[in-house]
């Protein structure tokens, strides 16, 4: 069924056709066939690589089942399964499922209930589950043991990423009333800090919006500060069930959002103060309402949807703009629809809404109006720290400190002719120059990270490919989701780096996958039901609970480690250096306090800096950052007279101390 059309409990719209309809069950064997000749072609090569590197002298069973890939191998043990499933057609009748539970998870039931106004408690309890569900995988994920030795959590930890202590900078710096700091008056350089700009004014380089919702957080101080973003993986997880249940009924909106409440790559990044989070909430409230709009042309629905997207615009723009393209493609052809004939002909509006559906330049301008303010306060908020609306402190801290990072193809040749004094050398030329080829293999890279880290290659390759081959009938809803994940890689190719995790500029495509997902789920079950195979049901259930075991847990001798695990540990790493050093600064009792500790940082590695201060520099221990042909010790401690000064070299973790002629290793 159509999930676009509405639809009355007692009808079906005429034109409509099912995927399920007896006159294509000819093709369907056909395409199974397809898909497991497919699936076989490409995991066998994988298998037979990891089996003959094992031991020689083992058996070959006892080496297929030895250390499994992940990504690979639990699932060619399922695909092997399938032909069993297909032909064996055994007869069940769970009634409590089929009479009772089925009916409330269908798109009818939806449908019926959006009809007749009723309250669906079936929906609240399910977004309720989910949602719990989702906070529940974010505290978790934070209790890993991360150091055995001090019993360390990962949520014990200062963050990871220089992009975190800038935010954390911006939440700090709006608690306080303010968009920005003075500079130091007399040694400003000293206080350059990863993403924030030192211009006479230090402020983040980031947009707002990421501050705005950490600050209530952050002034509850550490590890509280977490608590915002996971409850906006909540959130999301939220809007993401009622955004599926609007598609296609209770039960996929169940799906998609127990994928995203379980998926591993969400539950790292709702440990990771970045803007992501706080984006998929704009964005998640966008889906829905938007969706709700096309569906009720409500004015309310088309303010929330442009309250949501001003939101994501205020904290990735970017990002808002490749999710939201489709949408805004959408709205414009129905702007012009409505021009040209002079009224609108989309269909009628749904029997429980009382008012008349709302011209489309009146949605148009619900959505454009919280936008449109969105847009003035970002202006004046650019004002206040570059002093000009226009510029960006985004764009101007690349293009004083990292100007071979600028966006777009020829990104080091074109840097390279602007650079200036206060570039960020070693950091700056980690930047490779965007070619052609490197576009493509970014892509190549976020597509294949983005499946990886939100359920699984496989299932969701697999989703993917049963989306495109059966909704290509259908003028659906759907394929705004679909276009929506499209646009959101198409707008990142413009950019050198694949991302943290080769993934996060494409972040917020996980829960449209989720989406995807369920959408096939729903469909193949219908061909299922259709046609008698009741054991495909239980491979595909199979595979999902497969999905889930491999990215959360580990079972020894089978796989040592999940990919929560994995990547928990990699993330640890920079969080620990970072604590070790907080840690010496509070109790190593050879440092006398107040003091400046300048660090000498190791050029090997240009993703840990140590340079992090309060907005104010005021704290008792500032960091400073040691340019050894620049700052002469004895000039610095004459501006740091009420200081003791020190120096700490990263990579030989050294302090030393100035005792007025040298440094004193200490």
């Amino acid at each position: 069924m159509d999930s676009e059309k509405p639809i009355s409990s007692r009808s079906k719209a005429p034109h409509e056709s099912l995927p399920d309809q007896p006159s294509h069950s000819r093709w369907i064997p056909l395409l199974h066939l397809l898909f497991v000749v497919l699936l076989f072609c490409f995991l066998t090569p994988y298998e037979w690589d990891r089996v003959q590197s094992e031991d020689q002298n083992l058996p070959f069973l006892t080496r297929f089942f030895l250390q499994m890939n992940v990504d690979t191998s639990p699932y060619f043990i399922l695909l092997l399964l399938s032909p069993i499933c297909w032909f064996i057609r055994p007869y069940f009748n769970f009634k409590f499922f089929s009479k009772v539970l089925l009916p409330k998870l269908s798109e009818e039931w939806v449908r019926a209930n959006q009809a007749s106004g009723k309250l669906d408690f079936m929906a609240i309890c399910l977004c309720l589950l989910v949602s719990s569900c989702s906070l529940f995988m974010s505290v978790w994920t934070a209790s890993h043991i991360v150091n055995d030795e001090l019993k360390l959590a990962m949520g014990d930890l200062p963050p990871a990423y220089h992009d975190e202590y800038s935010y954390l900078f911006q939440a700090k710096t709006f608690l306080e009333g303010r968009t920005s700091f003075p500079s130091h008056p007399d040694a400003p350089e000293l206080f350059d800090q990863m993403h924030v700009l030192n211009e006479g004014k230090m402020a983040s380089r980031y947009f707002p919006g990421t501050g705005i919702w950490l600050a209530p957080f952050v002034s509850w101080g550490h590890p509280y500060s977490y608590w915002g973003h996971w409850l906006a993986g909540a959130i999301t997880t939220f809007f993401i069930f009622w955004t599926g249940r609007e598609l296609g009924g209770n039960g996929v909106g169940f799906l998609a959002g127990f994928v995203i409440a379980l998926s591993p790559g969400m539950a790292i990044f709702s440990n990771l103060l970045l803007a992501h989070h706080p984006t998929l909430v704009g964005l998640a409230l966008f889906l829905w309402s938007f969706l709700r709009m096309q569906r009720t042309y409500a004015l309310r629905d088309a303010i929330l949807a442009g309250i949501g997207l001003t939101f994501a615009m205020l904290c990735r723009p970017m990002t808002a703009a490749g999710f939201a393209l489709p949408f805004g493609i959408w709205l414009v052809f129905l702007l012009i629809k409505s021009c040209l004939s002079k009224q609108d002909h989309s269909t009628k509006p749904e029997a429980q809404d009382s008012k008349p559906k709302r011209p489309a330049w009146v949605l148009t301008t619900g959505l454009a109006i919280p936008l449109s303010c969105g847009l003035l306060g970002l202006f004046f908020y650019n004002q206040s720290i570059t002093g000009s609306g226009w510029k960006m402190p985004y764009q101007l801290y690349t293009d004083i400190y990292t100007p071979r990072h600028v966006y777009g193809f020829n990104n080091v040749i074109r840097g390279e002719q602007k650079l200036g004094p206060k570039v960020l050398e070693n950091y700056d030329k980690w930047a490779e120059n965007l070619t052609p080829a490197l576009a493509l293999q970014n892509v190549q890279n976020r597509f294949l990270a983005s499946l990886q880290w939100t359920l699984g290659i496989i299932p969701l390759g697999l989703a993917g490919l049963i989306f495109l081959i059966t909704e290509c009938r259908h003028r659906s809803r759907w394929w705004l989701i679909f276009a929506s994940i499209i646009s959101l890689h198409f707008v990142h190719i413009p950019y050198w780096y694949d991302g943290i995790m080769h993934w996060h500029y494409v972040f917020e495509s996980g829960p449209l996958w989720a989406l995807v997902f369920a959408r096939s789920t729903q469909t193949l079950f219908r061909i299922w039901r259709q046609i008698g195979r009741p054991l495909m049901f239980l491979l595909w259930i199979s595979m999902l609970l497969v999905a889930v075991l491999t990215n959360l847990t580990s079972i020894s001798p089978l796989w040592t480690s999940s990919k929560l695990e994995t990547m928990v540990n990699n993330v640890a790493f920079s969080k620990l250096k970072h604590f070790q050093l907080q840690k010496m600064i509070q109790q190593y009792p050879k440092i006398e306090k107040p003091a400046l500790i300048l660090i000498a940082h190791d050029p090997a590695d240009r993703h840990i800096d140590f340079v992090i201060n309060e907005p104010e520099l005021n704290q008792s221990v500032l960091l400073g950052r040691y340019r050894a042909d620049r700052d002469e010790p004895a000039k610095l401690q004459s501006i740091f007279a009420d200081r003791q000064i020190y120096l700490f070299d990263v990579s030989q973790n050294r302090l030393s101390k100035w005792n007025g002629a040298f440094w004193e290793r200490i």
